[in-house]
């Protein structure tokens, strides 16, 4: 191996982190020096990280930034463009992002125009697993228009098609690529439909099925990761990727053009003819148990209240609609929707409201619980990457606009895309729903929920148990809540944190009213 390609980052890569020398134990002293000398799982990942943006993918792309304070911009231009130079170690997406989900085990989706590395990226999280370079080449699965379920998980044997008396006595020859830890699909939106089907069962629920057979897909005692490639975001392809495959993406990065400053690096891989993946170090693969107890450090990572408090507050924000339906539990945008209303139109008919205070009006869709779950586990693995010890809001902000791309949908007749320079958000999507979490924290504070959050003051009330509680007590509980409801009435206005504030009210009115009926049973 080339010197060039070997050469990996000295531990430790995040100084910031707690890689103090400490006490040693006896057990310590004695442990045989392979063991003692183990690098930590996440300073490992880091190794892998710098090794990928600087040796194996040419990416100068620092786009997730972190910073102590406000960092330093510059204004470029007459077009209001700037950049800003962050104080903290900041990191390319288009590698951290396909690196935390080989982490975590997730899915990515890669996009871009072709021949901007997407595959390559995806390639080489297959050899950070383990698995040789020639073979995750080959089990790279191509979209294409012909593509069959058969092509694509493997065939009946012929024999056993022809003998067998059941369905059942039918042995299928499975593809070997469905062993693997890392699962490669490229260009995802060429494949038919009906195969996309057997797809989504294979990433939703981990196993693939044909002729009454079944196979699981991950990998026995460890984690399994699939990455996606297209060439748009934006419904192209030869076929159109159903809603269901589409939306168990966990995170969505945009691939990075070529920057003309690195040409000579170009130029000797061309003359070398060298292949990042097939150059990477032995010391940052991981093996099926380093991935399994990696998954499990960072599930682990804590998510302290104050941060719980501001991503309760920014997920409020977009189911409610005013007047999409007449019972207020079904003023929701899902409600429209699939009754097969226009959320937009419905936006706009709501004139009591202040489009610029409503950050759900900016949107046609809420969330679902599978995209906040992945919301959470990324942060988790930003924070552990990081070396943090919990998730910090930095975590969350830096995370967010990668997993809700194509879950969170613009809504399009909002005044705020037909402003000025405003305009631009309409095609970066990243940069928008970064601004809607930053505005949400602006409202947050601007609210003083972190003094006067009454609703959480009451859920805690409520978690902390019914027993011994007294019937005076239950009626003092009851009399609160229908005062905070009427304050909310009060107000006037509603938005999409009002609803989730009167639904959380009214639920807890339900369980103190039927505590009150049980006492009274009971004399």
């Amino acid at each position: 191996m080339s010197d060039r390609w070997s050469r990996v980052s000295a531990s430790p890569t995040n100084p910031g982190a707690d890689h103090g020398v400490g006490q040693m134990t006896a057990e310590e002293l004695f442990r045989p020096a392979a063991a003692a000398t183990a690098v930590p799982l996440d300073e490992k990942l880091r190794q892998a990280y710098y090794w990928m943006v600087n040796r194996a993918v040419i990416s100068p792309y620092y786009d997730i930034e972190f910073s102590h304070g406000d960092p330093l911009s510059i204004a470029l231009g007459d077009a209001d463009a700037k950049v800003s130079l962050p104080t903290q170690a900041s990191f390319s997406s288009n590698v951290l992002l396909p690196l935390l989900t080989f982490a975590v085990g997730g899915k990515c989706l890669l996009i871009g125009g072709p021949g901007r590395g997407k595959t390559t990226v995806a390639v080489l999280m297959g050899v950070l697993a383990g698995t040789g370079a020639d073979e995750v080449r080959r089990a790279v699965q191509q979209g294409q228009p012909q593509l069959t379920v058969s092509d694509l998980v493997g065939i009946p044997l012929p024999r056993d098609l022809v003998e067998a008396e059941k369905l059942s006595d039918i042995r299928i020859a499975w593809r070997d690529w469905l062993g693997l830890p890392v699962k490669i699909i490229d260009e995802y939106n060429r494949i038919p439909t009906k195969t996309q089907s057997a797809l989504l069962t294979m990433v939703a629920e981990g196993y693939v099925e044909s002729h009454d057979q079944m196979r699981r897909t991950a990998p026995h005692g460890g984690v399994e990761s699939w990455f996606f490639t297209a060439n748009d975001d934006a419904g192209g392809g030869t076929f159109p990727v159903i809603q269901a495959l589409r939306d168990r993406m966990d995170v969505t990065v945009q691939a990075a053009g070529f920057n003309s400053r690195f040409l000579d690096e170009l130029i000797t891989r061309v003359e070398a003819g060298e292949k990042p993946e097939e150059h990477v170090p032995a010391e940052l693969r991981f093996d099926a148990a380093e991935q399994e107890r990696m998954r499990a450090l960072i599930r682990a990572v804590p998510i302290p209240d104050g941060v719980r408090h501001r991503l309760r507050f920014f997920l409020s924000h977009f189911e409610f609609v005013q007047h999409g339906g007449r019972r207020f539990e079904y003023r929701t945008k899902d409600v429209v929707t699939t009754a097969g209303g226009s959320v937009g139109e419905v936006i706009e008919a709501n004139s009591g409201a202040d489009l610029e205070v409503d950050l759900g009006a900016q949107t046609r869709n809420g969330l679902s619980v599978r995209a906040l779950q992945t919301l959470i586990l990324y942060a988790k693995a930003m924070a552990w990457f990081r070396g943090a010890d919990a998730v910090e809001l930095a975590d969350i902000a830096a995370i967010l606009p990668f997993v809700l791309r194509g879950k969170l949908l613009p809504n399009d007749t909002h005044p705020r895309f037909d402003v000025g320079a405003e305009r631009e958000l309409a095609t970066d999507t990243v940069s928008w729903l970064n601004d809607l979490f930053v505005q949400s924290c602006r409202q947050y504070d601007m609210l003083g929920r972190d003094a006067d959050d009454p609703v959480t003051a009451l859920l805690g009330e409520l978690d902390r148990g019914l027993d011994g509680v007294s019937a005076l007590d239950v009626s003092r509980r009851i009399t609160a809540i229908e005062a905070q409801l009427r304050r909310i009435a009060g107000v006037g206005k509603l938005y999409g944190r009002d609803f989730d504030d009167v639904i959380a009210l009214k639920y807890l009115h339900q369980r103190y009213t039927a505590f009150a009926r049980w006492q009274e049973t009971r004399g």
